[in-house]
């Protein structure tokens, strides 16, 4: 299992996932992706999931 994944909508570059113990954070590629910065996923396929969402405007965020 990789450490890195790139995550993409669309065929775009929207940031990447890195594993440490606690999941897989989120850093963004592009600003229309800068409210999951930092967000920790259980998987590569949750942030994924989470960013398709956001590009369609279906993402609500917590603090």
């Amino acid at each position: 299992m990789s450490d890195t994944y790139i995550i993409e909508v669309n065929a775009q570059t929207v940031g990447i996932v890195v594993r440490n113990p606690d999941g897989y954070r989120f850093f963004a590629a592009t600003h229309r992706f800068n409210a999951m910065e930092g967000q920790l996923y259980r998987n590569a396929r949750e942030a994924e999931q989470a960013a398709f969402r956001l590009a369609n405007g279906g993402l609500k965020l917590v603090a």
